[in-house]
């Protein structure tokens, strides 16, 4: 199945591939705070902005234990009705939405296959979450943000539980499949836990054969993202390069849910480099998504996109270039 196909059986339209952004804020805080206070959906004024920049898809964060407070219980009915209000805006602009529990392969701190929160505690997780949105058009579940400290072969298990309970539902949806050690391009062919992303995670199993993989890649010197630089920018889009190369090989698709870099002139270059990396291979890439952009990044964070006291920041001048000499992504 075709990237092109993949999406269209998500009602993607006639796009090949997504121009995403992540718009953070409800992931934000701790648990228990107050909503406005400690943590924000995305207004309506930051999703109308980035539509109306061309932008056709929301990655969309958010904290899996605000959502269901005690496992293998129902949802909160206040927090499923902010993430199902803020849904039905995105996809009310023509933009595709991609669910992230933000939780690195955790819930209340303790891993994913842990006695506090089994591989069954995420499956409940998901069965409930996907039978909420199952078939809806333009509606992508992106089954975590970013395991870490857990082998390839734990999180592959977890990985295909929740996909199977996905899937129980009937659910068809498009299922981003993220790998251990941060889901990292630059790290996926590396043994960071043991055996490399590359060899696990062609294990999965989705009965309707409708995943891609999803991967991060910041540009800074430790990949991280938490350094206001892009002293590896080389490094990272030959990571982009070389994941490429083995989603090709073994016939897989991709999306690259998260990368971004400071305001700097060496780094807008770098971001273009990135973004054109990614969508001259449409046949494999199914787009990607910038970190972030959101109501609630300070006006001093280096990597947010969002607009502050009514202008564009740099990095969005350079994807609104890009976009005004490619206006549909892959093209």
């Amino acid at each position: 199945m075709t990237g092109a196909c993949l999406l269209a059986q998500n009602a993607m339209a006639a796009e090949t591939c997504m121009r995403g952004v992540n718009l953070a804020g409800a992931e934000f805080g701790n648990l228990g705070d107050e909503y406005g206070k400690g943590y924000i959906y995305p207004s309506v004024q930051t999703i109308e902005y980035f539509a109306d920049k061309g932008f056709t898809a929301v990655r969309l964060p958010f904290l899996w234990e605000r959502l269901q407070p005690v496992p293998y219980k129902g949802f909160s009915g206040p927090e499923a009705r902010r993430l199902a209000r803020t849904v039905a805006l995105i996809r009310s602009k023509g933009m595709a939405v991609v669910l992230d529990p933000h939780n690195y392969g955790r819930y209340r701190g303790h891993l994913i296959g842990s006695d506090e929160t089994p591989q069954s505690a995420f499956a409940d997780f998901w069965r409930r979450l996907s039978a909420v949105y199952a078939n809806q058009d333009g509606v992508i579940f992106g089954l975590m943000n970013e395991p870490y400290d857990i082998s390839a072969e734990n999180w592959l298990s977890a990985a295909n539980g929740a996909i199977a309970a996905i899937r129980a539902t009937g659910a068809q949806n498009l299922v981003f499949v993220p790998g251990t050690a941060w889901t990292g391009a630059h790290s996926w062919m590396a043994g960071d836990y043991g055996t490399p992303n590359a060899s696990v995670m062609l294990g999965v199993v989705d009965p309707k054969n409708n995943y891609a993989y999803e991967v991060h890649q910041y540009l800074d010197k430790d990949f991280s993202g938490k350094n206001a630089e892009c002293s590896r920018s080389a490094d990272a889009v030959k990571a982009i390069g070389d994941f490429t190369t083995w989603l090709r090989s073994n016939g897989k698709h991709a999306f690259l849910g998260e990368f971004a870099v400071p305001a700097s002139g060496e780094c807008q270059s770098a971001l273009a480099d990135m973004v054109s990396g990614v969508e001259r291979n449409t046949d494999v890439w199914l787009g990607w998504s910038y970190w972030a952009g959101g109501d609630w990044w300070p006006a001093d964070e280096p990597l947010s996109i969002q607009p502050q006291n009514g202008a564009d920041r740099p990095q969005m001048a350079t994807l609104s270039r890009m976009f005004a000499t490619h206006p549909v992504c892959g093209q």
